[in-house]
């Protein structure tokens, strides 16, 4: 192997070995602009894009134990490194997907807590809520009986008072309807 293959071959495999999670897919007239967009909101996340030469990808991968098919990979293939959050990265893709032409960018699959997944069960999972949007969600579960509670009893006191208000008030027109008489 070509000095320079070999260092794209360690290249890849390093990021195999640095990031658990990636997506796959493949591409068509991209231009240099997208792709540069693309990065910079991936490296956002603390992720990795790459645009590799299949036979590459596929000895890097299986360097590291991951099977990779030939056919299974069309045309240009790129591949997302996913950083803190692997969801939030292929939000990213899918963001950026739609916003281009659509025939333009192609999932083809990924990997996610050691698990492989076609390019269908990656596109369910970016549409899962963010961590950020669950916690609010739990939390909003957990929020809502109390504040019940919180409103009884504020309308318990509420009523005491009003009722204590009201006797008052009605003593006092007793009182000044006996100092008239």
């Amino acid at each position: 192997m070509r000095k320079e293959k070999q260092l794209l071959l360690d290249e890849i495999k390093g990021n195999f070995e640095d990031f658990d999670s990636f997506v796959i897919f493949n591409y068509l007239g991209l231009t240099a602009n997208a792709v540069g967009q693309f990065r910079r909101q991936v490296s956002l996340l603390g992720g990795n894009l790459e645009m590799v030469r299949k036979r590459v990808l596929i000895k890097a991968a299986e360097n590291i134990g991951i099977k990779l098919d030939l056919e299974a990979l069309p045309g240009h293939i790129g591949i997302v490194f996913a950083g803190n959050d692997p969801i939030e990265t292929a939000k990213v893709v899918f963001k950026f997907k739609e916003e281009n032409a659509t025939k333009t960018l192609d999932v083809l699959g990924g990997r996610f807590d050691g698990k492989m997944y076609n390019g269908g069960d990656v596109e369910k999972l970016s549409k899962l809520p963010s961590k950020d949007e669950m916690r609010a969600q739990l939390l909003s579960v957990f929020e809502a009986p109390l504040s019940q509670t919180l409103s009884v009893m504020e309308a318990i006191v509420t009523s005491v008072v009003y009722c204590l208000d009201n006797k008052s008030k009605q003593e006092d027109a007793e009182s000044n309807s006996l100092t008239e008489v």
